[in-house]
């Protein structure tokens, strides 16, 4: 038998803990929006199982971070049937918010048409592609579907720290410079290669420079589907005196045609380490890119104090 203010048996009571007040409190977690869009990631490249497992991988960071989040997949080279192509997605949840609507009518709820886009398309790239971000915006276009589509994910310091871990992965770099550790493999030089053209180069360029900032070595961006680029690159950081050289992927995975990173790595004569993948940053720049696309603050942003 209990009390009103317990049990009786004398065991203490774990009562909830009260809110912090004032500008030190903890922030309230951010939950997607009652109807929010759908968040839909565009995934490039050949569809495999191994390119499906790291867009679900992505996905499952994008929801963890905003709980209730719709996020989905469509492939731009897909088939409608294990690899949804991005319009049949588009279609899928501008039926499913349609139906969801009728219901709530049948129901006797008086609420008004859902307005506003169906879903967000953010494009699984971490760098400017334009023949690949025009396959997206046909794909957007073929479904005939309310969408709106995002920048791809980089520049991004995120992408910096992604880099660094990958690169420490393969023993090219020290994981924490901080430790003053040294790493008998690790390069004095990085070659961080992209795709699609010079604007990507220049955008790799700008994550290049906080990647260098990190691991305090020259970094130089080039274009992994130029030919020549990356051998013409590490011999331009030879001459200005790195010996050891590394190639760091500015891409996620899927976009890089099979074989072309080993081929340019071996053209360069240098080691290189794994694309980016499903790397947790990965999925919060994509999240971040959604969030900003509907104006919503991002978790970390809320309850920051004001400044007076």
């Amino acid at each position: 038998m209990s009390s009103p203010t317990g049990p009786d048996n004398g065991l203490p009571v774990r009562m909830p803990r009260p809110r912090q007040p004032g500008r030190h409190r903890r922030p309230e977690p951010a939950v997607a929006p009652e109807g929010a869009p759908a968040l839909v990631l565009a995934v490039p490249g050949a569809p495999t199982a191994a390119t499906r497992g790291l867009a679900e991988e992505v996905v499952s960071i994008a929801r963890s971070e905003l709980p209730g989040l719709d996020a989905r997949i469509g492939y731009l080279d897909g088939d409608d049937a294990e690899y949804p192509t991005l319009p049949t997605v588009l279609a899928h949840a501008a039926e499913q918010r349609t139906a969801r609507h009728q219901q709530a009518l049948a129901a006797g709820h008086d609420v008004p048409a859902p307005q506003g886009p169906v879903a967000v398309v953010v494009p699984l790239l971490a760098g400017p592609d334009n023949a690949l971000m025009r396959q997206v915006r046909q794909a957007v276009m073929d479904s005939r579907v309310a969408a709106e589509l995002t920048d791809v994910l980089g520049p991004h310091p995120l992408l910096a720290e992604a880099l660094h871990v990958r690169l420490s992965e393969a023993g090219l770099a020290r994981a924490d410079r901080a430790r003053l550790f040294t790493v008998a493999t690790a390069a004095d030089g990085i070659i961080l290669a992209t795709i699609g053209g010079e604007e990507a180069v220049q955008a790799a360029g700008i994550t290049g420079m906080l990647l260098a900032a990190r691991l305090a070595v020259p970094v130089m961006a080039a274009a992994l589907d130029q030919d020549g680029a990356i051998a013409a690159t590490a011999e331009q950081l030879r001459g200005s005196g790195s010996t050891h050289l590394a190639l760091a992927p500015h891409l996620i995975g899927p976009e890089v045609p099979e074989g072309l990173l080993d081929a340019a790595a071996k053209d360069a004569g240098c080691a290189y380490a794994e694309a980016l993948g499903a790397y947790p940053a990965i999925g919060k720049l994509a999240l971040s890119q959604y969030m900003a696309a509907l104006g919503i603050t991002p978790p970390q942003a809320q309850g920051a104090p004001q400044s007076r």
